[in-house]
């Protein structure tokens, strides 16, 4: 067989997998749109079931219903707000992460105050208790203080949630500046943590692990890093030199 013949057979044989994987990337994209769509539409389905939900709530409060059955209902619209804001989360996990990052911006700023507003917003109630202990020394860097407070919330929230609930001590969150090749870097730990499920920063079993997920990416976003070892989640974000 003439080697012509032999060439073409090779690039048509090494052509194939590359238009299949070309397809399945088509395929993907169509259904991250489609899921971003259902996902909009089942948040949208779940407002209007609120809004009945509030609106019944005030009909009892008028009528004096016996306590139970507002608590109950109560609940349900507690339980409405929660798959709503874990829709929310996934919605905001399959769009590209926009950041209006700023100069002069303090981590441990970020990280005192996610310490001392990590609360429910609907009950007031704590959803994680954390000290933190930091070097005496600013960490600047050019960030966007908005989405890193929502990352070192999640992240904070969902180390929280493997400490036994009988267990009196906050979680510790250390801060310090590092220099590395790259530059100084500005590195948080919290723990000792244990996840049994692994790196919960590349898990999606669960909302909590979406969440961690996409603190993740909001790091990685500031050129960043986050990692699991040692019993230890740990984030690493550049300074200003």
């Amino acid at each position: 067989m003439p080697s012509s013949s032999l060439s073409r057979q090779k690039v048509k044989a090494l052509m194939k997998p590359l238009l299949s994987e070309d397809r399945d990337g088509v395929t993907l994209q169509n259904l991250g749109r489609a899921s971003l769509q259902i996902i909009h539409d089942i948040k949208n389905q779940l407002n209007g079931l609120k809004l009945y939900a509030t609106y019944l709530r005030k009909r009892m409060e008028q009528t004096e219903q016996p306590e139970e059955l507002q608590e109950t209902v109560a609940k349900l619209i507690g339980g409405l707000d929660r798959a709503a804001n874990d829709l929310n989360v996934l919605v905001q996990y399959g769009r590209p992460l926009t950041l209006s990052r700023n100069p002069g911006v303090d981590l441990q700023k970020i990280m005192r105050g996610v310490a001392t507003n990590c609360l429910e917003p609907a009950s007031g109630d704590s959803m994680c208790r954390l000290e933190v202990d930091a070097e005496p020394v600013a960490l600047l860097g050019e960030f966007d203080a908005t989405a890193l407070t929502d990352a070192f919330k999640a992240i904070s929230i969902g180390a929280w949630k493997t400490i036994s609930r009988d267990n009196p001590e906050p979680l510790k969150v250390t801060l310090k500046r590092e220099v590395v090749a790259g530059g100084p870097t500005g590195t948080l730990e919290w723990g000792p943590v244990n996840f049994n499920n692994g790196d919960p920063f590349s898990s999606f079993s669960g909302s909590e692990a979406i969440r961690m997920s996409l603190a993740a990416k909001i790091v990685e976003a500031h050129s960043g890093s986050a990692e699991y070892r040692d019993q230890m989640l740990r984030v690493r974000l550049p300074l200003t030199p």
